[in-house]
């Protein structure tokens, strides 16, 4: 075997062990397909484009369509397509209640002898068919409705994007425990931080306008609680480098303390006072693609979190004082600095967070964030980056983030109580964890 087939080998080998959960997630996807199997009806657009498609492409011109659909956003994009696309007949267009719809149908009958043809929603048709059995001038009324066809419930486009949108807070937050954890360390304050970080920013921007304030005291508040959720971070870094205090107990400390300080300003109540416009980052959408806005900002900060620890001597730092501190300290690295970094950084990503969900639930709450660093510290895991320390990849995060979206969706999906969720991710961790510990032992016993 020449040594370019080896070196091959060998690089799969380690593509393996730091993507391998790649394959888990794939598996989980097909097998909450292969559950969520079921008839669908598409709506909105797509509705319009199958009633088209299928049923009203070819009207003579005597006939009367009439577009039927709810006051819903997406029924009223039905109805709108529809009179888009048929030019070859008259079309009326009626979004409302069962009493609007059953008079505007009751009217439009009276005044024509056209032959008439109610096209609706899956979600409405039923109410055009009790009103029509009621009226007895809409006997001859033929009803149209989108066809169902066979597909997986996890696989729809809006339920894709809301894993993706679920995900963000805790993958956003994961790519500072990553760092963290390759360090050989351990932040148990992020999920106090997201509390401390929206509460800081909603009772800023209750201070700079309320309802009222503009796009720059909204910016003003996101900075300043992200900058103070750092300082928190460099605290507990500075507990860690300083006095050697176990990273596990200065988190935890700091944990109770962002906590506390949370529920001091907002005086234990949520604080509701914003802007509509501050919804933009957690609910925004692009308009170009469809994906919404915070995604796009996971997305940018995991490239470049990517790059960081990949391609820059800061990455490689950070490596090699989470491997060996020692000997990162005899080879000249600045070992404190790195750590003290480490967990300023990740402060100020769960910072982030907490902005990211106070925009999404357009509120801020001391409450916020509970049990948050336990499904962080199991994106990590899961991903493959090792307990130990001087071992993990950014994108193996993002992985194991999405593995948890994935299972906590799915199992939403086909209706697991969350107690018997609660058990199911718990033994993930485990399973997560046991791999790793496997893994180390098999490196130990190849060294020696």
């Amino acid at each position: 075997m020449n040594s370019s087939s080896v070196s091959d080998r060998a690089r799969l080998k380690r593509w393996i062990s730091d993507y391998g959960m790649l394959g888990v997630l794939l598996l989980l996807c097909v097998l909450f397909s292969i559950l969520t199997l079921d008839e669908q009806f598409p709506t909105g657009k797509a509705a319009a484009e199958s009633v088209y498609e299928t049923q009203l492409y070819r009207l003579p011109a005597s006939t009367k369509v009439i577009a039927v659909g709810s006051s819903s956003a997406q029924d009223s994009l039905f109805t709108l397509e529809v009179s888009k696309r048929i030019t070859n007949a008259t079309v009326d267009v009626v979004n409302g209640d069962p009493q609007v719809i059953r008079a505007f149908l009751e009217k439009s009958v009276s005044s024509s002898g056209d032959r008439l043809v109610i096209a609706t929603t899956n979600a409405v048709a039923s109410v055009v068919t009790a009103i029509k059995s009621q009226v007895a001038s809409l006997q001859s009324a033929e009803i149209v409705s989108p066809l169902s066809r066979r597909w997986p419930t996890f696989l729809l486009a809006e339920n894709i994007r809301n894993v993706a949108n679920q995900i963000t807070v805790i993958a956003i937050i994961a790519i500072g425990m990553t760092i963290v954890i390759i360090t050989a360390g351990i932040d148990l304050s992020v999920g106090s931080l997201i509390a401390l970080c929206a509460v800081i920013v909603t009772w800023l921007i209750g201070q700079w306008g309320a309802e009222s304030a503009g796009t720059g005291a909204m910016l003003g508040a996101a900075v300043i609680g992200i900058v103070l959720c750092g300082v928190v971070g460099a605290f507990s870094g500075l507990m860690i480098t300083r006095f050697r205090i176990p990273p596990f107990i200065a988190t935890l400390a700091m944990m109770q303390v962002a906590a506390g300080i949370g529920y001091i300003i907002s005086q234990g109540r949520p604080i509701y006072q914003i802007p509509e416009s501050f919804i933009w980052l957690g609910r925004g959408v692009d308009p170009l693609f469809g994906i919404p806005t915070a995604v796009i900002l996971m997305i940018v900060l995991y490239a470049v979190a990517h790059v960081i620890m990949s391609q820059t001597t800061l990455g490689r730092y950070i490596y090699a004082v989470g491997g060996n501190p020692e000997a990162a300290r005899l080879a000249g690295i600045r070992v404190n600095a790195i750590l003290l970094f480490a967990y300023t950084i990740c402060a100020m990503l769960a910072g982030l967070g907490g902005v990211l969900m106070a925009s999404q639930l357009k509120s801020g709450a001391p409450t916020y964030g509970l049990s948050y660093e336990l499904y962080v510290i199991a994106a990590v895991v899961v991903g493959g980056t090792s307990l130990s320390g001087g071992e993990g990849r950014i994108l193996g995060t993002l992985i194991g983030a999405l593995i948890i979206g994935v299972i906590q969706n799915g199992m939403n999906l086909v209706n697991v109580e969350s107690y018997t969720q609660k058990v199911v991710l718990g033994l993930v961790i485990l399973g997560a964890v046991l791999l790793d510990r496997l893994k180390q032992r098999r490196m130990a016993s190849v060294r020696t």
